[in-house]
């Protein structure tokens, strides 16, 4: 778990690898503006939970109950970033009186379903993790070009990536039965419900090769009241490529100082 900072509580959802330490640079940017708390999803390594797939997407209601009850924290703002955003969702429309505030960076809509490529991941996902790895360059070597200034930088940053990976391994059929779990879900109906204050983050449409930026717009029509915040020259991954711009735009909307 991750919890530095002092201040506004901000807990932050992983993405469907289900790990906090993949999203380590914008935790310990934002840990400067708020007390940042993070965790790794039921039934991943270092969770310390067991997921019961019984209860699906409540089951990620029940790990937050249990994550705001270990950390002592009764009401805290949420930041789901992609697949997290989905859960954050979920959360935000059973316990309003627990949510502050709500960010969803780049996560995927609730019509969201998995292009052909996805779909066959998920079908074979042991099988598919070569192929997945490999892809990684396609989907994301051009925002990482575009977010970072330089070649050193760049270099710097795909090293200390893959250093978090690798010290963090994601579990390729856990990831493809919150997937189908996902699909199995109805958010839509959790969105319009929502009255906590919502702000949707995105990268440009051209550099998000994962979530379609179009996609993840839909919780902006969905959400009364939600806004929407795109980060220039970044994608998917802009919560770390530029993770001090990441943590002043969440830190500045949960804190009722954006404009």
């Amino acid at each position: 778990m991750f919890d530095q900072g002092t201040g506004e509580a901000v807990l932050v959802i992983p993405g469907v690898q289900g790990r906090w330490e993949w999203m380590r640079p914008a935790l310990r940017a934002l840990s400067t503006y708020c007390r940042t708390i993070s965790y790794s999803l039921c039934g991943d390594i270092g969770s310390g939970a067991r997921m019961d797939w019984s209860l699906g997407f409540d089951a990620f209601v029940r790990q937050i109950d249990e994550v705001l009850g270990r950390t002592g924290t009764d009401r805290v703002a949420l930041c789901g970033v992609s697949y997290g955003g989905m859960i954050a969702t979920r959360y935000a429309a059973q316990r309003p009186d627990r949510v502050t505030a709500l960010v969803l960076a780049s996560t995927p809509g609730p019509a969201w379903t998995p292009t052909a490529r996805q779909a066959g991941y998920v079908a074979r996902p042991w099988l598919s993790l070569p192929a997945f790895c490999v892809s990684a360059v396609d989907r994301l070597g051009a925002e990482v070009y575009e977010a970072l200034p330089d070649w050193p930088s760049r270099a710097g940053f795909v090293c200390r990536y893959m250093a978090d990976v690798v010290r963090a391994p994601m579990i390729p059929d856990l990831m493809a039965r919150r997937v189908r779990l996902q699909q199995q879900t109805d958010l839509a109906k959790d969105c319009a419900g929502i009255t906590t204050p919502t702000l949707v983050i995105t990268g440009e449409p051209r550099l998000d090769r994962i979530v379609p930026v179009d996609s993840t717009e839909q919780y902006v029509r969905l959400i009364p009241g939600a806004r929407h915040r795109v980060m220039n020259r970044t994608g998917h991954l802009g919560l770390i490529t530029q993770p001090e711009r990441f943590a002043r735009i969440v830190s500045d909307f949960v804190h009722g100082t954006d404009s």
